[in-house]
């Protein structure tokens, strides 16, 4: 049966709410991307449009907030109503912006601005990343000392850091470091993937340190890495 938003009782409304969390739970979506999901549809069910009209008051916005409106109703109809999504994103495709990466020296410059040896780490999407201990790091985790459990880097407070926290502490060593390019801790990311790249590394390995589903994904990495990469083989 359609689904009619105009008749929902707030009872139904909440009741829908709370399936379309599940359905997200179940899938293990990242914090960020059920967040976004139950905003949306939240708003989709107060608003007694359409889909089609819902989309259309969006008409306004930029390109990547209408995909992520229609892909969280595409989301909500086809898992929580089990309904055929029929609508259709009259929007062609976005060409990929290509990462910002940090060379060598950036990164070198990086690490003598940052005092506090615990500023290292972070994942993306709260999922476990596996990766190769370098010995650097291993130097750094010494000094700091090791714990047998539980993170190992923490907060004054005893916490684990939170997400703003971590992007204000690499933004502020970018600063300090006079890097004028926007950094992130995805710029980290983006860039230990582009020098391991231009290391050699075979991109299926590459693929999977980062986690990534697809291989296209880290496919975007050769367009940003330097041109000669077998004579960089030796420099990580």
């Amino acid at each position: 049966m359609t689904l009619n938003v105009k008749e929902l009782t707030p009872q139904e409304r909440y009741e829908l709410i709370g399936k379309l969390i599940e359905e997200v739970k179940l899938r293990k979506y990242s914090y960020q991307t059920g967040k976004s999901y139950i905003s949306v549809v939240k708003r989709f069910l107060k608003s007694g449009k359409t889909p089609r009209g819902f989309l259309l008051s969006y008409s306004n916005k930029s390109r990547s907030t209408i995909r992520s409106v229609y892909f969280a109703l595409k989301f909500f109809y086809e898992n929580v109503l089990n309904e055929k999504f029929d609508e259709k994103l009259p929007l062609a495709k976005s060409k990929q912006k290509l990462p910002i990466v940090l060379n060598r020296k950036e990164i070198q410059k990086l690490f003598e601005v940052t005092t506090n040896l615990k500023h290292i780490k972070q994942t993306k999407g709260e999922k476990e990343r596996v990766v190769f201990l370098h010995k650097n790091l291993k130097e750094f985790l010494s000094e700091y000392g090791i714990r047998k459990s539980g993170f190992v880097l923490i907060s004054e407070r005893g916490k684990r850091y939170n997400e703003r926290t971590i992007q204000q502490i690499v933004k502020n060593a970018a600063r300090k470091a006079g890097i004028k390019k926007k950094v992130t801790p995805h710029t980290l990311r983006h860039s230990f993937a582009t020098h391991l790249l231009e290391a050699g590394a075979d991109i299926r390995y590459i693929q999977q340190l980062l986690g990534h589903k697809s291989l296209r994904t880290t496919q975007i990495y050769t367009h940003v890495a330097g041109k000669d990469i077998k004579k960089l083989a030796d420099l990580l």
